[in-house]
């Protein structure tokens, strides 16, 4: 069973062993960098439970308040899209948008973060203000 206390834990773990290109991309989102937004790292996103045990989806990168979810896809996502588009439909139904970047659009991280401003623009109803 999953309980907060254990979800809690691994989430530590998680950032512990973030990647390289995730812990790029934070260092910018941590400064408010993108439209003065506060982003999360390693964000449970919890979508129910089932006999008490909390389902949940990890997000690389979570804003409460644009609802966006940012992911950033290394090459097992290739092998994933299945997967990846059940998880998108659930965050959806929840009424948040999933972004993702590929691992390598951050060796440019500057385009990245001008990706993220475009789709906040182009994605959000009604102002972040």
């Amino acid at each position: 069973m999953k309980s907060r206390k254990k979800i809690t834990e691994l989430l530590k773990e998680m950032r512990k062993r973030q990647t390289t290109e995730e812990d790029i991309l934070w260092q910018e989102l941590r400064r408010k960098s993108v439209d003065d937004l506060k982003f999360f790292r390693q964000h449970p996103i919890i979508y129910g439970n089932i006999d008490k045990e909390i389902l949940f989806f990890v997000a690389d990168f979570y804003c409460a308040k644009a609802a966006l979810v940012i992911e950033v896809d290394g090459k097992v996502h290739d092998f994933k899209q299945e997967y990846d588009l059940y998880r998108e439909q659930i965050l959806k139904d929840k009424g948040l948008t999933v972004l993702r970047i590929k691992n390598e659009k951050l060796s440019n991280v500057q385009q990245v973060l001008e990706k993220i401003q475009f789709h906040l623009k182009n994605t959000v109803s009604q102002p972040l203000a």
